[in-house]
């Protein structure tokens, strides 16, 4: 397929809320194999739509060889806490400490549109919520654990 080019921070398509995907086309299907090329060629661990100017609800992932694609997921549930340092391939050469759930359960479609649940802990956990959070607009920059003295 492509690599596209990982827009950057202060491109306003990484501040906006994506739209739902309202029906998986043979686009989709492209845009997704874009994402995860875009993905590995970056490296990363995890690409959300509009990271490639896409506003659209999709995100992949590889974590620890287990990828995957998630159309419109939405997290139904989390526990507990994990604090780690996060970076991003919009955001290069930053790395801060963020506060996020060390479990999760994400409901979304695949590129198929069957529903599909993911389960991720530590590392899956927080690349899930960072790259939903793309898909809300929000950067990990917004997120930065300050220790409370």
């Amino acid at each position: 397929m492509a690599i596209r080019d990982i827009r950057k921070v202060g491109d306003p398509v990484l501040r906006m809320k994506a739209k739902e995907v309202k029906k998986i086309t043979d686009k989709t299907k492209n845009l997704i194999q874009d994402m995860f090329d875009t993905m590995y060629d970056a490296p990363g661990a995890g690409l959300a739509a509009p990271q490639v100017g896409v506003s659209q609800q999709i995100i992949v992932i590889d974590v620890d060889g287990d990828s995957f694609e998630l159309i419109n997921p939405v997290i139904i549930e989390q526990r507990g806490t994990q604090i780690g340092e996060e970076g991003c391939l919009s955001i290069p050469g930053e790395r801060y400490l963020v506060n996020r759930a060390d479990w999760v359960k994400v409901k979304g479609l695949n590129a198929e549109g069957q529903v599909v649940e993911v389960i991720g802990e530590a590392m899956l956990a927080r690349a899930l919520q960072h790259e939903i959070d793309h898909l809300n607009g929000v950067l990990f920059t917004d997120k930065i654990y300050h220790k409370k003295e």
